[in-house]
This record gives C-alpha cells, structure tokens and sequence, in this order.
C-alpha cells in the first residue's frame, strides 16, 4: 500500500507554488498558478503553534455516503493525515449533507462561517447537474461563497465533482467541473482536481473500481476516500508552505 501511495506522491505538483495537483499521461490538466501564500492562514496558524482549524464543507461526498463507517469518512482520514504531518493540534469538522447543491450550500454557509475556521474545503459542483441547477447560477453561488469566506479571513480550496458513471452520463453533467476550474484560475483559489486523481489512480492500479467507487456509481467508497484524504493532506501542507513532519512520509495509508 505504502509503495502504491508513494506513486501517487509523484503524480502530484509537489512545486512550490502549485495550487493543483497535476497527474500525469493521458489524464494531464493544465496546472492553475497559486499567488504566494496560498492558504496565509493555515501558515500562520501552524507558524504560531496554534490550533488549526478545517471545516470539510459539501454534499455527500464529504458526508461520507459510501463509507463503511464514519471513520473511513475522507474528512476523518484527512483527520489523521494531518495530526500526524502537523505539529499542532488539529480539528477537522465534517459539514457534509447529502444531495445539496450550490442553493442549499450557499444558505449554510453563514452558519459555517460564524464557527472561525481556518480553512474550508469546499466540495461543490456534483448535484447541481443531477438537480437542473443553471450553471450561471452555480458560478455565481460559488463566487459570492468563496468572497464571503474571504472577508471572514477563512482560507478556501475547491474541490470539483467526483469521475462516475452517473455524472458522465448526464449531459452536460461536467460542465459544473470545468466551471469550477474556471473559477479557481479567475480567483486564485487552489483546487483539488477530484476527476483527474480519481482517474489516475484506476490508470496505475493504485485502486480497482469496486475499491474506488460504491455499486451506485456515484458515490466512492473507503479506498478512494482514504486516497483522497491523503492527496488533499499532501496539497495543504505544500500551499501553505509546511514542513511535515517525518512520520507523516511512512504513514500507512
């Protein structure tokens, strides 16, 4: 597990700077330029020896729907990816709901905003194509959101929708992705390129797709959860500009 987790290490941008991760062959995305500083912070927080504090901020993807139970959640494993790279004591919330769209999101987020966190990692753009949301109007929920968590002083990254049978089958069912990629590159804010890793980790064998995804073909299960969670740990430490430390390089994953 550990050798196949490593292969992922190297699928990454690991630059300084990168705000995407970037995978390799056939599946290559154009990398999205961070300004300096990306999750300012994140950094400061750990700079100062203070807790952090990350709210996990989605649909079902971040609730956990496919999970075998709530500690295989990918807020949970992100959890301890982070305690065990981080030298400051870290708190993760899980603010996923099931079957919410940008409407629903937007609504909460006020609620998420008045609990301070440090960061949010906002998973967006899966069940506006599922529920007809119109896509002018996703961006611009999107946009308003990720402002509003800026004027609150909360650092943002993006995570874009999941690679599934159910959303490529649905027309237009990836226009929300490629719109989020566009916000993120307008914004500057750094986002987690689900689609691609998801995609890469099938191409190297890294997971099947039974251990990828749950039967529904929607909704992932406790290997691409756990695979996740280590890419999105690996992406915060890089923006914020961190030295994990060792042990976090031999976690079992």
């Amino acid at each position: 597990m550990l050798k196949g987790l490593l292969r992922d290490v190297r699928v990454m941008a690991w630059a300084a700077g990168a705000a995407v991760l970037v995978v390799a062959g056939p599946v290559a995305a154009k990398p999205v330029a961070a300004p300096t500083g990306a999750l300012p912070h994140v950094a400061q927080r750990v700079a100062s020896g203070l807790p952090l504090r990350i709210v996990a901020f989605g649909s079902s993807s971040t609730q956990g729907a496919g999970a075998s139970s709530p500690a295989a959640t990918y807020p949970a494993r992100l959890l301890v990816f982070l305690r065990a790279a981080l030298p400051v004591p870290v708190e993760v919330a899980n603010a996923g709901i099931g079957g919410q769209d940008a409407d629903d999101m937007l609504r909460r987020l006020p609620a998420v905003t008045a609990g301070h966190p440090d960061l949010v990692i906002w998973q967006t753009g899966s069940n506006d194509p599922l529920r007809d949301v119109p896509l002018d109007r996703f961006e611009r929920e999107t946009r308003a959101g990720i402002t509003a968590f800026r004027a609150a002083g909360i650092d943002v990254m993006l995570m874009e929708p999941q690679y599934c049978a159910v959303l490529g089958a649905r027309a237009g069912g990836y226009d929300y992705r490629d719109r989020l990629r566009v916000i993120a590159a307008q914004m500057r804010v750094p986002l987690i390129r689900r689609y691609d890793l998801m995609r890469t980790w099938l191409a190297e064998g890294l997971l099947t797709p039974a251990q990828l995804l749950t039967g529904d073909g929607l909704h992932m299960g406790d290997g691409g959860y756990a695979h996740l969670a280590d890419a999105v740990a690996r992406q915060i430490v890089n923006l914020a500009g961190l030295h994990p430390r060792p042990q976090f390089a031999t976690t079992d994953r």
